[in-house]
């Protein structure tokens, strides 16, 4: 069957017209996947820039972290390295070199459903096996995962409370081509409210991170089965709170998220809270979550900073710019945060002292 040759805007007002008004996590949903099939949206010519694409310093640390887990763990078995929503490759790319020195070099495995993003990861990293989701992810062997900025992108739904209830945010198109309005739907919500729900004002906006939590659940139950450890990185908070955290970004601005759907990226803040408790609940030991700046600080982003300025004098500015990027609390420092989970028979994750 060949692909629909209308725009993602019009398919969904199409299927608005036909069956009543859409969730605000199927418009993410169906957006998210549209907008990551059709492009690579991140660097300079793209929409957004993650850690790894700032500074080889991110990618290499994490890696370090993960060998030394692994290590100090009795090295454990025949370990494989996974990455959730890999981006380019670039940070798979610059954690496998750095495990390299540990004398870990460990098969690799990718969950990425965009072809585009495939492409650019397979030219990278020519022997990685690709995944559509964490089911086909080997059943033997610990596993060592990342999952930088991946639960930021997957749907939310999101609640409003109208006067003494709450009902499910939903989407109605605007006049304007393209353009949508979150209004409250007719659906009221009764149960699976957090307590902080009840005193919430009118007007009020809870996100449920339902997809996140599914996947975070049946990811920590893998590696409580296998053993391994996982680092997540994304930017958040520790929840549960009210707040409309959904934003939109087009060419490195912020842009209208209920416009023009799949052609800027979309994205809500992540309740690590949520994480750490689907990891607890398959049996797993939560460390964090910390800032990204403290976590990269602790696990020697100085002194690394320091050794490549050193090796690379033309760029020494460049290097010491790009470290305080990733740690100054005005810029990506306290944002961002990062959580580990581990194997309860596996060793502490350095990066994570209070």
């Amino acid at each position: 069957m060949s692909p629909d040759p209308l725009p993602l805007a019009d398919r969904l007002a199409r299927q608005i017209a036909s069956g009543g008004p859409i969730s605000v996590a199927h418009y993410i949903a169906e957006a998210n996947q549209h907008y990551y099939a059709t492009r690579d949206p991140l660097g300079a010519e793209g929409d957004f820039t993650t850690a790894p694409e700032i500074s080889q310093m991110f990618g290499e640390l994490v890696g370090l972290a993960l060998a030394d887990i692994w290590m100090r763990s009795g090295r454990s078995g025949q370990a494989a390295y996974v990455e959730l929503g890999p981006g380019r490759g670039t940070l798979a790319s610059d954690a496998l070199r750095a495990m390299q020195r540990a004398a870990l070099a460990p098969p690799v495995h990718l969950v990425e459903t965009s072809p585009a993003l495939r492409g650019r990861q397979q030219a990278l990293l020519p022997t990685a096996i690709h995944h559509d989701t964490i089911a086909s992810l080997p059943d033997q062997g610990p596993l060592l995962v990342v999952a930088n900025e991946f639960f930021d992108a997957l749907p939310v739904r999101q609640c409003i409370r109208v006067g003494d209830e709450w009902r499910e945010r939903v989407l109605l198109p605007r006049e304007e081509p393209g353009r949508f309005i979150a209004v409250a739907g007719y659906r009221r919500i009764e149960s699976g409210l957090p307590p902080i729900a009840a005193d919430a004002p009118d007007g009020a906006i809870l996100e449920s991170p339902i997809a996140a939590a599914e996947i975070a659940y049946a990811l920590a139950q893998k590696i409580a089965r296998q053993g391994g450890a996982a680092i997540i990185v994304d930017y958040g908070y520790e929840g549960p709170a009210l707040g409309d955290t959904l934003q939109a970004v087009k060419a490195h601005r912020f842009a209208d998220p209920f416009a023009d759907p799949g052609e800027v990226d979309l994205t809500t803040h992540v309740d690590f809270t949520m994480l750490g408790n689907m990891a607890r609940q398959a049996g797993l030991r939560v460390h964090g979550p910390v800032g990204q700046g403290s976590f990269l600080r602790q696990l020697g982003i100085d002194a690394r900073a320091a050794q490549l300025a050193a090796g690379a004098p033309a760029r020494a500015q460049d290097v010491q710019a790009a470290a305080r990027r990733l740690t100054d609390a005005d810029a990506m420092g306290t944002l961002f945060k990062a959580m580990a989970w581990t194997h309860p028979d596996w060793a502490d994750p350095a990066g994570f002292d209070a």
